[in-house]
Order: structure tokens, then sequence, then C-alpha cells
């Protein structure tokens, strides 16, 4: 305060000094004599000294309210300081009372304590299978009461005891009955449509003739993508179906879903045959060749063995067949000796064999070449899995599946092309040699008769 007014004199003076200095040059300029000098300089200081005055006594006012700012702040905050005080003793009576009445309340519980941790042991339990359970798909929202009693810190209320008790009873029951209700179910597309659906206790839901699951953490049903094998989806439809009192046969899921979810993920006949690869690809390419060879064949040789018989009944006639174009060597040949006959016979039979053995050859190393196929996509498969066991480890085994599937697939299209070309190739054959076995008798048979009329 000191230093303040200390200052607060010096810029005083230095604006008198100023004052003065400003006005002395229109003094002397306005003074003509030394009187009049001297009096003018004392009206100045004067005026100066009433100046000065006012300027102190407005200083001393305005200290005085900053004094006045100073004391009533300084109050205020003598006052905050003993309101934490006081929050602080209240803060520590209120703990103290916490504790006291948590002991008071475990004094009071006795022994409805054990009680009351049966019951929310119990509850917590219950939550985690009704909301699992497939009742809940005919009956939502009854594992959030179960939920809520198994997280209380109080004492259970009547109420909540009776509710648990319901629950516990509803399960029961309806898990041990066949029951059908509308309810909404939401296709593979995400459409939800209104059905009726069968409920087979807790095991089981079914509808529209296929088997559905129920999913926990939306609380709605849902139609499985994709169905198990159609004999088993099959009872379905004849259970749904099935008059009162009626007994039908039909596959339930033990599991309570798990096995038909299962089911979901289960390769299809199509994505098996993709896991083969470009090599199965090729294996199958193999078989549709090799089958539509034999289905030729078997045309051609059926047909050439109807005209053959045809052509046998009109031996005079030759036709445009094997045996036709034989018996027209024989007619063309004249009177021949026998070996002469026989050679130009034989030759006609050269002629025709390579026509009705033309493509068996060509399955029979169809055949053959399938299975080795079937074993370079296995050699390819492992070496894929090999190199992905190298890069990647063995800690997660679908990384591994794709090689091994590969490996598999093409081993086992290789054998599934190879049998029935195998089959259609023995086939082919067969009946090929009875077309050559029927010329060779008839070859037989011209030259033993032309034989027989020369002897003659």
């Amino acid at each position: 305060m000191k230093k303040l007014i200390t200052t607060a004199v010096v810029a005083a003076a230095m604006t008198f000094s100023a004052s003065t200095l400003a006005a002395e040059p229109a003094a002397q300029s306005a003074a003509q004599t030394l009187d009049q000098l001297l009096s003018q300089i004392k009206a100045d200081r004067q005026s100066d000294a009433r100046l000065n005055k006012k300027r102190e006594a407005e200083f001393v006012s305005e200290r005085a309210d900053k004094q006045a700012l100073l004391k009533s702040a300084k109050s205020a905050l003598a006052g905050e300081k003993q309101r934490g005080v006081d929050l602080q003793k209240s803060f520590t009576d209120n703990d103290q009372e916490i504790d006291r009445l948590s002991r008071d309340l475990a004094t009071a519980t006795g022994d409805l304590g054990e009680m009351f941790g049966v019951v929310r042991q119990v509850s917590g339990d219950m939550s985690g299978q009704l909301a699992t359970s497939l009742v809940s798909s005919q009956y939502p929202g009854r594992d959030e009461v179960m939920m809520k009693l198994g997280m209380a810190k109080e004492l259970p209320t009547i109420k909540e005891l009776e509710e648990l008790w319901y629950s516990l009873q509803t399960e029961m029951t309806q898990s041990g009955k066949v029951v059908k209700f509308t309810a909404d179910v939401t296709d593979s597309s995400g459409e939800v449509k209104a059905m009726e659906v069968t409920r087979v206790g807790s095991f089981t839901l079914m509808g529209n003739g296929e088997f559905l699951n129920f999913n926990p953490n939306t609380g709605t049903i849902l139609q499985l993508p994709k169905q198990p094998e159609g004999y088993k989806v099959a009872t379905v439809g004849k259970f749904q179906g099935a008059a009162p009192g009626e007994t039908t046969q039909v596959f339930i899921d033990p599991s309570r879903g798990g096995l038909l979810q299962v089911y979901t993920q289960k390769a299809t006949l199509e994505e098996q045959f993709e896991a083969g690869g470009i090599v199965g690809k090729i294996i199958a390419g193999l078989l549709a060749f090799g089958l539509l060879i034999s289905v030729w064949k078997l045309l051609t040789l059926t047909a050439e063995s109807a005209k053959i018989r045809a052509q046998m009944k009109k031996l005079d006639n030759p036709g445009n067949n094997s045996l036709g174009r034989i018996l027209k060597v024989y007619k063309e040949a004249g009177d021949v000796d026998v070996e002469t006959l026989e050679l130009k016979l034989d030759e006609a039979i050269l002629q025709e064999t390579p026509k009705i053995e033309s493509g068996i050859n060509l399955i029979k190393v169809l055949a053959a070449i399938a299975p080795m196929l079937g074993l370079l996509g296995t050699v390819t498969g492992m070496i894929a899995t090999f190199q992905d066991i190298t890069l990647f480890g063995t800690g997660d085994p679908k990384i591994m599946a794709g090689g091994i599937s590969m490996a598999l697939v093409t081993t086992v299209l290789g054998l599934v092309a190879a049998l029935p070309l195998i089959l259609m190739h023995a086939f082919v054959a067969g009946r090929a040699k009875s077309v050559t076995d029927v010329l060779d008798k008839q070859s037989t048979g011209i030259v033993a008769s032309h034989a027989e009329q020369r002897g003659k």
C-alpha cells in the first residue's frame, strides 16, 4: 500500500511540474511585470493544491472500497472452508452409518442369507437355460426376470420367489409337450413371415415341412439356410400333417438345435466338387467324355447288331451293314477257290473290325487316366497343405482344410470316374466282340458252304 501511495504522489508531482512547465510560457507571455508574475504563480499553486487534494480524497475513497471487497472475499473463503469441513464430517458420518446399517442388515437377515444365495444361484442358472430354451420361442422374456433376480443385492420378495417357481414349473411342463403356435419366422433372405410352428418339447422346432432354429440372442425363429438329408426332412411334413392321436416318426435334435446348426455348415455336394479345384473338373470332364463315347458305342453297336440279325434273314440281299458288306465280297468273289475266298473274307472282316472297335480303347484309356489324375490332385493338395503349414503354422486347422479337401476330393473323383468307365468299357467291348464273333461265324459258314459246293 505504501508503494502505491508513493507512486501516486510521484505521478501527481510530475503532473504538476508538467502543467507548470506548460503554463509557464503562457504566464511569461501574459505577465508584464514581476508582480503580475508572482500573482499568477500564487494562483496556480492554489489551483494545483485544490486539485491534488481532490485526487487524494478520491484515492482514499477508492482504497476503502477495495478494503471492503477484500474483507468480503476473506469472509466468503472462511465460509467455504467451514462448509468443506462440515461436508467431510457429514460424509464420514454417513459412511459409518452405512457400515452400521449393513451390519444390522446382515444380523437381521440371519438364516435368510443362505436361502438368498440359493435363490440367486438358481436364478442365474435358470436365466441362461431359459434364454437358450426352445420354449422361450413361444414364451419370450422369461430369462430377463431370472437374470434380474440372480443379480439382485437385496432379499427377494414373495412375488419374485413365486416367479422363480413358476418359471421352473413352466419349463418342466412345456419340455414334455408337442404344441403348435403361430409365430414370426425369418427366412434366409431376411423376410419375416407368420406361420404355424410345431415345437417338440425343448428339442426341435418345425414349420412348413422343414426344421427351424431359434436364435436366443435376438429371440427370433429362423429358417435354416440348409436342411439335413431329404429322408429326415420328409418326416417333418408327415409329423406336422398327422391327425390328433396319430403316431408318426420324426427326427429330433437332442442337442436342442446344435446339430441342426452344424448341418448348415456342412459342405454340399457342389461345394465338395468345387474343393477338387481344376484337377477335379478335368476328371469330371473325362468322365463325361468317356460316358458319352460309351453311350454312343452302345447305341451304334446295338443298331449294328440289329442290322446284322436282319441281314442274316436275307443273305441273298446284302445291305449297308458289316455282314452285308462281307456278303457283297463273297458275291463279287465269284467261283474262286476256297483259300482265296477265305482270304478275301478275312480281309473284309479286318476292314469292318476297326469300325466296330473304334472308341473302345479310348474308354479304357480314360478309365486308366482318371485315378492317375486323382493321385495328381492328391499330391497337389498335400503340397498346398504343407505350404500353408509353413506359412501359417498348425494353429488354425481351417487354413489346412483347403489343401486336404482338394487331396481327398480328387482321389474320390478319380475312383468315381474310373469305376463306371471300366464297367462301360466291359459292356462296350463285350458288345463289339459279339458283333465280330457273328461276322467270324458267318464268314466261316460262307467258306464252308463254298467249299462244299466246290466239292460237289
